[in-house]
């Protein structure tokens, strides 16, 4: 380990002084006066106002102001599992136990009226509140209304920025928030946003937070290089510009960087996890230490000062799983105010400490009226060091990104059919549906080390386990829409299998219909892939039409043991379903649809598949991808795309930092090929043609072409990654070409705005790189793309990964890791995946276009990519929903498509008869595409919807806990210049114009229409 490098190892809490794991706390607690004696006491406590920014403290306006934030950090599953955290149970593994910190907290805080805290997962506090008797809550109540017990961030997690969509970073605050504001009203709203704990920041992250209604932004994490020259240069807060397309201050948020992450200061850590000393004040004692910690105190934050623009200052005073005994924080912070606030007078001293929170921190800099410089791009990648670039986790654990990102897609279904049935979703002929645990169990992935893939072995299983229950009263909530929907009872199955072709029904049946439903808000076409018995197949459409239809064989190098899959086309209608029967017929499969194999020798003959627009030639020695056309554009790029591995370091003379869960490493700059050629067969059919290329035992991928299709299709396979060589293997995908790049390619952020990257390059300050690989790798969770200015390359990806571009013409994907070691960061055992996850099969789409049309190519197929068509299996012959009822094949919740530029982010229930709606425009200024796509939109909503009527609509900001009409952000100037406050739009049910990259967020009163 190098020099400088020891502070950095553990990657949370970093408490000095922690205890033996399995230390208990509970044996030091003193008695707790009976909550109904505190809150007496509470009643009795003066100051007692309403929430917001008039309850917090007074300050000396000339003294240097220390605000002591009293906080826990809880993670929502990382050692161990939600309910181990929240009940305290397998304390082998970490103690904590949450339960037992927000009772210590709520006794502390009621004991003394001077004291503050602030908490912030809602997954857990939600949890404890419902456990809690009338009489608590009702203290709790009071607590928050004095801003004393305050809300920071307000989640139902703490989420990524890195591995998240946007999507679902919307949904997972707008759950927490709302029980904020159903349990406490408009007391308990946060206002700052508090993201301490994960590991780099991204833009969006900052334009979703503005949109909420959020007044400031803390973090904890940013690289080190930044950090050390943000606090020479007093840059540790500024202005957050997030949105090249929004009009300021739209996206603007205020940001600041905590001094020492979320820790206490050095010799300061007063909890029971922690081996500091109290702070004793008998001078007869021989443990006497008041004088010498209050000097302490004095010159750190006096130090700390200086870094810092205005005359406050924070400390965190708290860390991971803190406060089980709060008594033992409260009683020396109590202290620590007291004696400090006394050399005042005492000694002359300018320095004044008091218990606050962020948005009482975050209030005295709003009144100091400075004008604060502007940040544009984001705080990817993060180091803490040299050599520890924490790039790793946007591939970490794939499978499970991929379960999360399905899980999403399967939840906006069941949210939209559940608004557009009714009631009759929720209570019908298969029992109870509901959408909320579904919704609380992709709440929780987005924690920062779940979806992130950083947690132990047996936590992921467990994020799967939830997301796995959640499916099931969704599946149970679609039965019953479905069948009210279409006026036909069906035995309704659902195939989840369906990546590893696996699905009872189609492979069982000799008559069968399939219907599938269109979550967007425009038609589609979808190529429904089901795996069937040996045979032919007819496939009739809700008309009775014949649709085009084929059997191929799924790719498989062993003709013995090959599995027959049916194709075919279905045309989808606007937020709806089509129901397809599909009957066997006799006759056996032509050997045609079998892949034949591609000889390695066969000539000059050329291996390529091809459709109306595209055209993909693979050399004939290599089995490689070779060459793109375009035919419609008349564009024709040279690609070459191969897997390799990068040998995972365990450490070196430089660094004993190794690859691991977080951290990516490789133990030398270029990669090894999986394999120098591939195996390939090839299949060609009327609705598509494929090459399947086999690269090793455990590397394999089937590069594909549909019909009408524009893009290429790149199915991969990998694992179980062989480790048996003792070196740990990190997989990528490579597409390299010739276009002239300029060391630049480009990123999504969180599957929405678009950033340019740089090689070797930080916008904000000189970049000494020190990993070439690693850390110029970024997030990629939807999309990256090359370019020379006249021809783009895009890739697609169907989970969050990690990627960039070494070398100009090239990009690359990690998308899969196998490791032997630990990062050293708290997880404390490899990321191996010896079971579930070791095997992963995953999607690029790949498309090749002129610059100026590109946006629309990826903008379009982004958003079919993360809303796809859900496929629902009957055995068909249901009896009817009820007497006299005509079933209906066909269905569209809308009266008119919505435009292009136009997605239908939420409809979602809200109340017994109120529904969730949002709507956004999806392209970003300048994307017009040639289509006029990036102009301002208007919709009508009045008879927009099939189902229902909206009767009345309020415009609320982005998580709808404030009417937009009536929310208030505090105002920042900008070394840019200040921004003209922008008026709300006017509320006009068939005017509601969107502008490019706009989110307009609506609770509608709804009447559903009995014959629909």
């Amino acid at each position: 380990m190098g020099p400088g490098e020891l502070a950095w190892v553990i990657r949370a809490g970093d408490c000095r002084g922690a205890a033996e794991p399995g230390t208990s706390s509970r044996a030091l607690r003193p008695p707790i006066p009976p909550v109904s004696f505190l809150f007496l006491l509470l009643l009795a406590a003066p100051g007692a106002r309403a929430a917001g920014y008039e309850t917090c403290p007074r300050v000396q306006p000339n003294m240097l102001n220390v605000h002591l934030v009293a906080h826990t950090h809880d993670d929502v599953g990382w050692l161990k599992t939600v309910d181990q955290y929240f009940y305290g149970t397998r304390n082998n593994i970490q103690h904590a136990g949450v339960q037992y910190i927000l009772d210590s907290v709520i006794s502390s805080l009621l004991a003394e009226p001077t004291r503050r805290f602030i908490y912030v997962e809602i997954a857990f506090f939600s949890r404890w509140w419902h456990q809690q008797t009338n009489e608590t809550q009702e203290a709790v109540r009071n607590l928050v209304r004095q801003g004393r017990l305050e809300f920071a961030n307000g989640g139902w997690v703490m989420n990524d920025e890195a591995a998240t969509h946007y999507g679902a970073i919307v949904d997972q605050m707008t759950l927490g928030l709302r029980f904020l504001e159903d349990a406490f009203g408009n007391d308990g709203r946060p206002r700052v946003a508090w993201h301490i704990d994960p590991f780099g920041h991204s833009r969006e992250q900052a334009s979703l937070f503005a949109q909420m209604g959020f007044d400031g932004f803390f973090l904890g994490r940013i690289d080190y290089q930044d950090k050390l020259l943000r606090w020479k240069n007093l840059e540790m807060e500024q202005v957050w510009r997030a949105s090249t397309s929004l009009t300021p201050p739209t996206a603007d948020l205020f940001t600041g960087v905590l001094p020492n992450n979320y820790n206490p200061p050095e010799r300061l850590c007063w909890d029971v996890l922690c081996k500091d000393k109290p702070i004793v004040e008998d001078a007869r004692s021989p443990e006497y230490n008041a004088k010498a910690l209050v000097n302490y105190f004095l010159n750190q934050a006096t130090e700390q000062g200086w870094h810092y623009r205005t005359n406050h200052t924070v400390m965190t005073m708290g860390s991971d799983f803190q406060y089980e005994n709060a008594n033992m924080w409260f009683k020396n912070l109590d202290k620590l105010i007291r004696l400090v606030n006394e050399q005042q007078q005492a000694n002359g001293s300018r320095v004044n400490v008091l218990y606050s929170t962020p948005a009482c921190y975050l209030w005295e800099l709003n009144k100091a009226n400075l004008t604060w410089s502007v940040k544009d791009d984001d705080f990817f990648p993060y180091a803490d060091g040299a050599h520890m670039f924490w790039t790793g986790y946007f591939s970490s654990r794939p499978a499970l990104k991929r379960y999360e990102r399905l899980s999403y897609n399967f939840l906006q279904v069941c949210n939209q059919l559940e608004a557009l049935a009714g009631p009759a979703a929720n209570v019908g002929p298969y029992g109870t549906g509901a959408s909320a645990p579904l919704n609380e169990a992709m709440a929780v992935l987005q924690h920062h080390d779940a979806v992130s893939g950083t947690s132990k072995q047996h936590v992921a299983d467990d994020y799967a386990r939830q997301l796995a229950e959640g499916w099931g009263p969704c599946e149970v909530l679609l039965r019953n829409a479905l069948a009210r929907l279409s006026g036909s009872k069906e035995d309704f199955s659902f195939c989840r299998e369906l990546n590893i072709s696996i699905c009872p029904p189609s492979q069982t049946l000799k008559k069968f219909q399939v219907t599938v439903y269109n979550p967007l808000g425009r038609k589609v076409n979808k190529t429904v892939r089901l795996p069937v018995q040996d045979g032919n197949f007819l496939v009739k459409d809700s008309s009775g039409r014949i649709v085009l239809s084929d059997v191929v064989i799924h790719p498989s190098f062993d003709l013995e043991d090959h599995r027959e899959e049916l194709l075919f086309f279905a045309s989808l209608p606007a937020l709806g379903f089509n129901t397809f029967s599909v009957t066997q017929t006799s006759g056996k499969i032509p050997r045609s649809r079998f892949p034949q194999p591609s000889s390695r020798n066969s000539g000059t003959h050329t291996l390529a598949i091809e459709n109306k627009y595209i055209r993909a030639t693979f050399d004939r020695d290599t089995g490689f991808l070779r060459e793109i056309m375009n035919k419609d554009q008349k564009l024709l790029l040279p690609v070459s795309q191969a897997f390799f591995w990068y040998n995972a370091s365990t450490g070196d003379s430089e660094s004993s930092q190794g690859s691991g869960a977080y951290i990516f490493r490789p133990k030398q700059e270029e990669p090894f090929p999986v394999s120098r050629w591939a195996q390939t067969r090839l299949v060609k059919t009327a609705l598509v043609q494929e090459v399947y290329q086999n690269f090793s035992a455990w590397c394999s991928q089937v590069v594909r072409l549909y019909q009408g299709q524009r893009y290429l299709e790149l199915e991969w396979t990998v694992g179980p990654i062989p480790v048996g060589d003792a070196w740990g293997k990190e997989v990528i995908s490579r597409f390299d070409t010739p276009l002239d790049t300029k060391g630049q390619f480009y990123t999504d952020s969180n599957g929405r705005e678009i950033l340019m990257r740089r090689r070797n390059y930080r916008p904000t300050w000189n970049l000494n790189q020190t990993e070439p690989v690693a850390g110029n790798y970024y997030p990629v969770n939807s999309r990256i793309y090359i370019t020379d200015g006249k021809t783009q390359l895009t890739v697609l990806t169907d989970r969050s990964q990690g990627g960039s571009s070494l070398k100009d013409g090239s990009l690359e994907l990690m998308v899969h890791r196998k490791l032997l070691i630990d990062d050293f960061r708290g997880v404390e055992e490899p990321l191996r995946e010896d079971w579930s996850g070791a095997w992963v099969r995953g999607r690029h789409l790949l498309l090749l276009d002129r610059n100026r049309q590109a946006a629309a190519g990826h903008r379009l197929l982004a958003e079919k990519e993360v809303l796809a068509p859900q496929v629902v299996l009957a055995p068909g012959g249901g009896a009817l929903y009820r007497p006299g009822a005509t079933p209906r094949k066909q269905f569209s919740g809308l009266n008119r498509e919505l435009p292009p530029s136009v997605r239908l982010l939420t409809l979602a229930r809200w109340g017994p008869e109120t529904l969730l709606l949002r709507l956004e425009h999806q392209f970003a200024t300048g994307e017009d595409s040639g289509r006029n796509l990036s102009s301002p939109v208007t919709l009508d909503l009045k008879d927009l919807f099939s189902t229902f009527t909206i009767t009345h609509l309020q415009e609320t900001t982005l998580v709808a806990n404030q009417l937009r009409a009536s929310a208030f952000r505090l105002k920042w100037t900008p070394a840019t210049g200040p921004a003209p406050a922008l008026p709300a739009p006017v509320l006009d049910p068939a005017a509601i114009t969107l502008q490019p990259m706009e989110i307009r967020t609506f609770v509608a009163s709804v009447q559903w229409k009995e014959d629909s």
